[in-house]
């Protein structure tokens, strides 16, 4: 999955506005123009489009987390990660949104999959723990399709986003 593709379901999921997400981008300390973000938020096979770098996402997801749950008194400003992974967004995610783990099988469950809380517990481990688990692109996509369905209480079949 890639990062422009999570920006544009995150975008969607939340109903968050193009002022909403300029807005966000600048609370992580990253300064983002209209036009730059339109372009981040059209599809590969479209023009003019630009691809969404690790340390861009990273800005989002962290002015996400400081948008939702505000900031916090000691943190210096967040800091871009180049090694973004599936696992990491998720994580950010988790964060942003104070998602606990019931939280999480009930978004899965609403995106019709089913997962165990060791396996889901795998996610958050640290990649040198044996148990640590890999975040495939479907597992992320069906939580940001859970968390459509319950954000914009829709049914899955009713997502119009690709």
């Amino acid at each position: 999955m890639n990062n422009n593709d999570v920006l544009r379901r995150l975008r969607y999921a939340l109903d968050i506005s193009n002022p909403g997400m300029i807005d966000i981008f600048k609370l992580s300390g990253c300064r983002l123009e209209q036009p730059t973000l339109l372009k981040l938020l059209k599809k590969e096979d479209e023009e003019e489009f630009i691809s969404c770098s690790n340390p861009l996402l990273s800005f989002f997801l962290d002015g996400l987390i400081v948008h939702l749950r505000g900031r916090r008194e000691s943190a210096e400003a967040p800091k871009p990660d180049a090694s973004l992974n599936n696992n990491a967004i998720l994580k950010k995610l988790r964060i942003a949104l104070d998602l606990k783990e019931d939280d999480m099988l009930a978004l899965m469950k609403l995106a019709g999959a089913t997962i165990s809380k060791s396996e889901l517990g795998a996610l958050f481990r640290n990649k040198a723990h044996k148990h640590y688990k890999e975040c495939g692109d479907q597992f992320l996509r069906n939580f940001l399709q859970g968390l459509t369905v319950r954000h914009r209480k829709i049914t899955p079949e009713q997502i119009t986003v690709a």
